[in-house]
């Protein structure tokens, strides 16, 4: 099933100042993030961003919250972002059914969040390079995991691009360019 901007809404989850140093490949978290973020603004998709336990693991990072404009951002304890009831309110209210997901980490709250917005219905999408863990390994079991029980994995550039939908897009140059 591709991805359209109509119908998706783009989940930003714990990228936080104490978490983001232990993450393998932290920068491309940030990057990728960063450009989804930059994305689904310029095409008007909901945006919502999560933060664990705020108080222990500190803020979203200063260069998500640049990309994230006035985009709103909930603490929340559970892991399963999708659990938390402020949360699932404002993923329902969008009332976009296609959720695409990125963030850290991969193996507990970003599988924990999309196994349970699976269980709720929706279309989950999770960006294999937009999303990490400390060890390879929680990494790739985590994406095999959430493959197995119907969530699609995607890339950046397949969100972007499927956003769009065309080369004729007003956007397309710029969102083209942020991959560049």
């Amino acid at each position: 099933m591709l991805l359209a901007a109509p119908h998706a809404q783009l989940l930003v989850i714990d990228i936080q100042a104490r978490l983001l140093p232990v993450m393998r490949d932290g920068p491309r978290v940030v990057r990728n993030s960063g450009i989804l973020l930059r994305g689904a603004r310029k095409l008007g998709l909901p945006v919502l961003l999560t933060e664990q336990y705020p108080q222990g693991l500190g803020p979203t990072v200063p260069e998500i919250m640049a990309d994230a404009g006035d985009a709103l951002v909930l603490p929340k304890m559970h892991f399963s972002a999708a659990s938390d009831p402020a949360i699932h309110t404002r993923i329902e209210a969008a009332a976009r059914p296609q959720i695409v997901i990125a963030g850290i980490e991969a193996h507990v709250c970003v599988l924990q969040t999309a196994l349970t917005l699976v269980e709720q219905g929706q279309q989950v999408f999770v960006v294999a390079d937009a999303v990490s863990s400390r060890h390879a390994d929680s990494i790739a079991v985590a994406l095999q995991r959430l493959q197995a029980v119907g969530v699609q994995i995607v890339t950046t550039e397949m969100c972007l691009f499927e956003w769009l939908g065309n080369a004729a897009h007003a956007e397309f140059k710029n969102l083209s360019s942020l991959i560049k």
